[in-house]
């Protein structure tokens, strides 16, 4: 008799045991605290299937990492379609960064942990996707001609510092509920100012000739 039962497709339990881990962290547990049985749990699959796709919970963290990376990217491609002006450059910046992360919040929820989490792959992972954000920042910003007084070490400084920022906050915006518009928007308009006031700085930066 022929076998009717819907055959997965390959892959398809990779994604689950990534998105079960990702769901967890969403329900407030720590990244580096699960453990391969509860995320198969979660996943509806046994465990001897988790060592078919990931060697332990770090493996699969650097998976999710380069997914992350994937959001980051979809993320630089809106604002650089949408900023048209340099004027409005943070603001809009930072009104795109926000309705990202509210919308992949698991996502941006396992990226805050892993940044201070123990897995150092994870954290260095992480870190090696803030890095690449920021060194894109400053291409636009010399594609854009914002910057041209500075040297490109001090280019690099000054948008390190932006990337770290915009970290920062993403810890205040992951502290509250998507549905809190006002705490939202509080936290638009602080992390805006922050930037401007690093821009302000940069304006009037003379670097080392």
């Amino acid at each position: 008799m022929a076998d009717h039962r819907q055959r997965r497709k390959p892959g398809e339990t990779r994604e689950k045991l990534m998105n079960a881990a990702l769901e967890l962290v969403g329900k407030g547990r720590h990244f580096a605290s699960l453990g391969i049985r509860e995320v198969t749990r979660q996943a509806g699959v046994v465990p001897t299937s988790f060592y078919r796709h990931f060697r332990n919970m770090d493996d699969l963290g650097l998976q999710l990492v380069d997914e992350l990376g994937l959001v980051l990217r979809r993320m630089m491609r809106e604002a650089r379609g949408n900023v048209l002006q340099a004027d409005k450059l943070i603001e809009e910046s930072v009104g795109i960064f926000i309705s990202h992360a509210l919308a992949n919040r698991n996502f941006f929820l396992f990226m805050a942990q892993g940044l201070a989490g123990e897995s150092r792959a994870v954290q260095e992972g992480i870190r090696s996707e803030m890095r690449f954000f920021a060194s894109e920042l400053a291409n636009d910003l010399r594609r854009l001609r914002l910057a041209e007084h500075l040297s490109d070490k001090d280019l690099d400084v000054t948008c390190d510092l932006v990337v770290r920022t915009v970290a920062f906050s993403l810890t205040d915006l992951l502290g509250v509920s998507v549905d809190d518009d006002y705490q939202v928007d509080q936290i638009r308009k602080r992390t805006t100012h922050f930037l401007q006031l690093i821009f302000v700085g940069a304006a009037n930066w003379q670097s080392a000739k």
